[in-house]
């Protein structure tokens, strides 16, 4: 039986759904299913494109590894990425103090994709493939809707939740 997790822009309160991909990637979808609800500041990709975002602690025992990875996401992909506390912290990500990699501690980015032409490359680090696991299934065009306004009008004060459906 399939697994739901709820996408929301608390702010905004938009959500959508999106289906966990327990077959093609049951150690991430495990971990993060365990670890929800999860809730941070969300961001707008700066190098991915058409992406939405929040960085929250690590929070798996141990880390799931790469598994259904992808360097080209496509719409309705929602990916999992993990760093180490100082991979994020250089100045030009435009992290505040505790955010990106002053924590002291791993840091999981949790991503949604909602429009193509993605790719995760970094000018700092390289390719930077994700852990693709969960795909939007309802509420998706209000949702791309709401990435839109968050790139024109700012992320300032939102933040983006996941939780069990």
């Amino acid at each position: 039986m399939s697994r739901y997790i709820t996408i929301t822009l608390v702010q905004r309160g938009i959500s959508c759904r999106a289906r966990l991909l327990d077959d093609e990637a049951p150690r991430t979808a495990g971990a993060v299913w365990d670890a929800l609800p999860q809730e941070g500041q969300v961001y707008h990709g700066k190098y991915a494109r058409n992406e939405i975002y929040n960085l929250v602690p690590s929070f798996a025992p141990a880390e799931p590894g790469p598994e259904n990875t992808t360097i080209t996401p496509i719409p309705r992909d929602v990916c999992y990425f993990s760093f180490t506390a100082t991979e994020l912290g250089a100045p030009g990500y435009g992290y505040r103090a505790g955010e990106g990699g002053d924590t002291g501690e791993g840091i999981v980015d949790l991503a949604v994709f909602y429009g193509r032409n993605n790719l995760l490359i970094n000018g700092d680090r390289g390719w930077i493939p994700g852990n693709v696991f969960a795909t939007i299934e309802d509420g998706f065009e209000e949702f791309v809707d709401a990435c839109q306004d968050l790139w024109m009008n700012g992320a300032s004060g939102e933040t983006l939740r996941y939780e069990r459906a």
